[in-house]
């Protein structure tokens, strides 16, 4: 057993939640749990940050149910002037329809989340911005307002298990596909020659600005650093492999 970094670790509640998946667009889908690049989003701007800090990010929790909700949608057109029969808003000179759409949010959600910057001294900062933040903190649309429940700094390790150590009663996880396919982490209910169920994802972690025009022309696009995970329950880490637990004995799946 060998001590390896330390976390900041956050239990989170959410009354009605989105984390809004970017290719849907007629009916806003959540993800069940927030991705990596939301979670991160919110610790740069409590902490103020304005350039990006290296961390990775184990995310865990359960919701209650999923409910469909109306919303206020806007659209426009690069360019489209202002048509009276056409947009319900005028901008300058320019054009915007607004009409309503569905989005699907989760309820009663509830979020284990353990932050470990590559930079450690920040792990002070980064539990005092939530102990203390500056303003109220969301996750996932601007009004998904977070309630705190706990902020710990906690220690990492890297264990090899004397027996198999499963998660919290209901929750799922992000589980990064290597773990998977090294078979560190099984089903509790093995399938014939599947160790893990559950849905694949390919989640945004970070960006890079990258220009695909020219030096007197920019175009400037982020440029998405994606992590293959697996969205599972009912998964257990299997004795005598090497796993990362905290000390509350809580498995970290970072990434």
């Amino acid at each position: 057993m060998k001590e390896n970094r330390k976390a900041v670790r956050l239990k989170l509640h959410q009354n009605m939640v989105n984390y809004k998946k970017p290719t849907s667009f007629q009916l806003k889908e959540s993800y069940p749990l927030p991705p990596y690049s939301t979670v991160i989003g919110m610790i740069h701007s409590l902490c103020d940050y304005k350039e990006y800090k290296e961390m990775d990010i184990s995310v865990q929790g359960k919701y209650h149910s999923k409910v469909n909700d109306l919303y206020t949608r806007y659209e426009f057109k690069n360019g489209m002037r202002y048509d009276e029969k056409r947009h319900q808003l005028k901008v300058g000179a320019y054009g915007v329809s607004r009409g309503i759409s569905t989005i699907e949010l989760l309820t009663d959600v509830e979020l284990l989340i353990h932050v470990m910057p590559e930079d450690q001294s920040l792990l002070e900062e980064i539990k005092n911005a939530f102990l203390y933040p500056r303003e109220y903190p969301s996750l996932g649309r601007r009004e998904d307002l977070v309630m705190i429940e706990e902020v710990k700094v906690v220690d990492i390790i890297e264990e090899k298990l004397s027996k198999s150590l499963g998660r919290a009663e209901g929750y799922s996880a992000y589980i990064p596909i290597d773990a998977i396919e090294s078979e560190d982490i099984k089903s509790r209910t093995q399938v014939v020659g599947i160790s893990a169920s559950g849905t694949r994802y390919n989640i945004n972690k970070n960006y890079e600005l990258e220009n695909y025009g020219t030096k007197k022309s920019p175009k400037i696009f982020r440029k998405w650093n994606k992590k293959k995970v697996l969205y599972a329950s009912n998964l257990v880490a299997m004795r005598k492999r090497e796993v990362n637990v905290d000390e509350d004995n809580n498995i970290v799946f970072d990434a």
